[in-house]
């Protein structure tokens, strides 16, 4: 078989999965109700329990918390969808769904992407959902669709690759309860020490170091940029090296582990 028969059979393999996987949200629209109640929830919370203390900072934009929440908590709920993907392989795995798979001629890594880009489907609806939201709670861009457009392709992107982590810790546990809570221990720490809720000078200086040099701090601060024409010091170039390394690491990982697990 030639490279490009390869290629075809593992694109229209992803796309199976990534089908069978989004046929499973719509017979189940309450997960996707959840999905987005939650960060609904987040959103008015954190808009209305910080956003009187914080609203009067010369760092925040416009003296409008909302405008600085929402990238960060965009950011935040990427990843929190992007955790789904270690908990629905989990899941796969424990109830024989991916041994049926691998007795399939398919692609291996197959399987893998198309749930990693069913997630990022999902994603993308309640990024919508949130923006919209936002709009009511008073968020406007600030610098141009075009910007607005980069934004959510970065966040969507962010959630993408730790989608890949997720995907491998699912394939690590046992089964998704030992998935779900293996991703939260290292997911809020980085969610919750960063510039994701607050500025990072607030922080005490032991943790604005560690602050100022993870991932989601990057992250927030390149959607920000593009959101809000806030100050970006070269964040979409750490973010982006994070990326690529975080995708160049966990990818082949996590088809390598699929194959031991399979």
């Amino acid at each position: 078989m030639n490279i490009g028969s390869r290629i075809y059979n593992a694109s229209s393999d992803t796309w199976a999965i990534t089908k069978r996987n989004l046929l499973h949200y719509v017979r189940l629209p309450q997960l996707i109700f959840f999905s987005s109640i939650q960060p609904i929830i987040f959103l008015t919370l954190f808009n209305y329990v910080f956003g009187g203390a914080l609203s009067s900072s010369h760092t925040l934009l416009h003296g409008k918390y909302i405008n600085y929440l929402l990238p960060g908590i965009m950011i935040q709920v990427t990843l929190f969808g992007g955790l789904q993907t270690g908990i629905g392989l989990a899941t796969d795995m424990s109830s024989g769904l991916i041994s049926r798979f691998r007795s399939l001629p398919m692609s291996r890594g197959a399987v893998l992407a198309g749930r990693t880009i069913a997630d990022m489907l999902r994603n993308i609806i309640v990024i919508v959902i949130m923006l919209v939201y936002g709009y009511i709670l008073g968020f406007r861009f600030s610098d141009g669709w075009l910007n607005a457009l980069i934004m959510i392709a970065i966040v969507i992107l962010f959630g993408f690759t730790f989608s890949w982590i997720s995907a491998y810790t699912g394939m690590k546990a046992k089964d998704a309860e030992t998935a779900q809570l293996s991703s939260f221990v290292f997911i809020f720490p980085l969610v919750f020490a960063s510039a994701a809720f607050v500025p990072v000078s607030t922080m005490p200086s032991w943790l604005q170091h560690f602050a100022n040099n993870q991932p989601i701090t990057f992250a927030v601060n390149t959607a920000r940029h593009f959101a809000l024409g806030t100050p970006m010091d070269g964040a979409i170039w750490k973010l982006l090296l994070w990326i690529a390394g975080l995708l160049i690491i966990f990818i082949p990982l996590s088809v390598i582990t699929y194959r031991k697990r399979a």
